[in-house]
């Protein structure tokens, strides 16, 4: 059934929800960064052990390479818990690499080929296998280069109150459960429409090192005589077809209509057998290198600026929980770090993306056919690749319409809920983030991704220089930091835990990894 294309009452149930209730939003915030030598080279050792387990530590762990660390915020409804979560968890992990850096920027530090960037390990129960066999399809597939690169993922959902209230105005005839998917998926929809103007005014990864193509041939341009290439106009080559971006996962064609559709094409990519992987097999001698030769290997496989998620249980599928349970939240999943910044992202930050997904959530969200699947991907691609290119003309409802007018139209529309926002807690910090997007929108030097290249220029810096001088100076800042002696007692606390709970998943194995692989696989 086509999405109701009528607008819900929204913020009239915002007011009224906030008459009655404090906190709407709740988020959460899942960082990267590269583990980096101070000659800016990508780190060799092994995750520390003084980190904890990274297969249960709930805060610390790796993504696809060893040195790629994770730090994991637990949720919160405030902006200055969630970001001193995230300090505290940085600082104790800087207290533990000794003298490596923690890379500020998305795109990586010097890379010394493939070979360089190691597979993550997690241990010899079946599940840190499965995990580490994962990453080895991952490495056959699309190569380990594009998998020591670095993003921020920004979790976001809405109270149960508001839902319930929403759910009662809207007189819809789905049960709440359903409403809720039914509506995160239009804020889906919404976000793929608009996030176009995320890549604008956030995206920082303009250049990279040579040494990330490790020869490959592209169409960059020389910034310097140091190794340092770029695009003149790009705001996020990370987001573009230098970072995640295969052939495979072109022909699935997702555009968030339903969460079945959703549920039901991740699910086909899984059982689906591509030639190309086939090709490759699915051993390598007695040894795993994939988990299957199928289009996707996982449902997280799937890469997207967007993901509709669901907390799964102990031995559940993400696709499984979704189905059961609904939707719980969104991952934006298209946000670079910003390296100017200690945390890869500021209080202002939060806040824009607080209201912009508000407005994702309000406007009319009708299906996506696949024309106009084509034209956002396209919008998208093209502020990726040119975003600060004077005039820029994107596509919006079949008609050309320049990226700041369009821009300035959007930020219009979600000013009445910063305005909202910041009634609800007596201050303007809401209004403020809006507003300074607002200039950057004007002038396009303010963007993060003008910021890096004019640095890099004024300094005489090449990307790895500039890249190590702010990793330095973050390390530097935060370790300076009064210490949270009640957070840093919780952390030292976990990466013990992380450690026995890891030594008891392994105890409970009962059976060999090909067995165990087979019957996570027919569940």
């Amino acid at each position: 059934m086509q999405a109701d294309s009528q607008s819900l009452p929204i913020m009239s149930a915002l007011e009224h929800y906030f008459r009655h209730n404090a906190e709407l939003i709740t988020r959460g915030i899942e960082k990267e960064g590269l583990r980096a030598t101070p000659l800016s080279e990508i780190s060799q050792t092994d995750h520390p052990c003084s980190l904890g387990h990274p297969l249960t530590h709930s805060r610390i762990t790796t993504d696809y390479s060893e040195a790629l660390l994770e730090l994991i915020t637990p949720v919160s409804n405030s902006r200055e818990a969630l970001l001193n979560n995230l300090h505290n968890t940085h600082r104790f992990v800087l207290d533990n690499i000794g003298e490596e850096l923690m890379w500020a920027g998305s795109m990586p530090c010097r890379i010394n080929g493939n070979e360089s960037i190691r597979i993550a390990e997690y241990g010899d129960s079946n599940i840190g296998i499965l995990k580490h066999v994962y990453r080895r399809g991952l490495d056959v597939r699309y190569g380990r280069i594009m998998q020591s690169i670095a993003g921020l993922h920004y979790n976001f959902s809405l109270d149960d109150k508001f839902w319930t209230l929403l759910h009662e105005r809207s007189e819809s005839a789905l049960n709440l459960k359903d409403f809720k998917s039914d509506r995160y998926f239009a804020l889906t929809r919404n976000f793929r429409r608009y996030s176009w103007l995320l890549m604008y005014l956030f995206g920082a990864s303009p250049a990279l090192d040579e040494s990330f193509l490790d020869g490959a041939k592209h169409a960059l341009d020389s910034f310097d005589d140091k190794g340092t290439l770029y695009k003149k106009y790009a705001t996020s080559l990370r987001m573009g077809d230098l970072g995640y971006h295969n052939n495979a996962q072109a022909s699935l064609a997702i555009c968030f209509n339903t969460l079945d559709n959703f549920n039901d094409t991740l699910g086909d990519a899984i059982e689906t057998p591509y030639p190309a992987y086939e090709k490759i097999g699915l051993k390598k001698g007695h040894e795993f290198i994939q988990l299957n030769t199928n289009i996707l290997q996982i449902e997280n496989e799937y890469y997207s600026s967007i993901r509709p998620k669901r907390s799964a249980h102990s031995g559940e599928k993400p696709t499984q929980a979704l189905r059961k349970r609904g939707v719980e939240y969104v991952e934006i999943r298209c946000v670079d770090l910003n390296p100017f910044e200690p945390l890869g992202i500021s209080h202002a930050q939060c806040s824009f993306l607080d209201v912009f997904l508000l407005l994702c959530l309000h406007d009319d969200s009708p299906f996506l056919d696949d024309q106009t699947c084509k034209t956002l991907e396209e919008n998208f691609s093209l502020v990726v690749n040119e975003g600060r290119r004077p005039n820029l003309m994107l596509k919006s409802n079949g008609e050309n319409l320049a990226l700041t007018d369009w821009a300035t139209k959007l930020l219009d529309a979600m000013q009445p809920f910063a305005e909202l926002l910041d009634a609800q807690q007596s201050d303007d910090s809401y209004q403020t983030a809006l507003a300074a997007q607002r200039l950057t929108i004007d002038d396009v030097s303010l963007t993060p991704s003008a910021q890096v290249l004019n640095n890099m220029k004024a300094q005489n810096r090449s990307w790895l220089e500039l890249g190590n001088q702010l990793s330095t100076a973050h390390k530097q800042t935060l370790l300076s930091s009064k210490t949270n002696m009640e957070a840093l007692a919780d952390l030292k606390k976990e990466q013990k835990n992380s450690l026995r709970q890891e030594l008891k998943i392994k105890q409970q194995d009962t059976m060999d990894f090909s067995d165990f692989l087979a019957a996570y696989q027919a569940s």
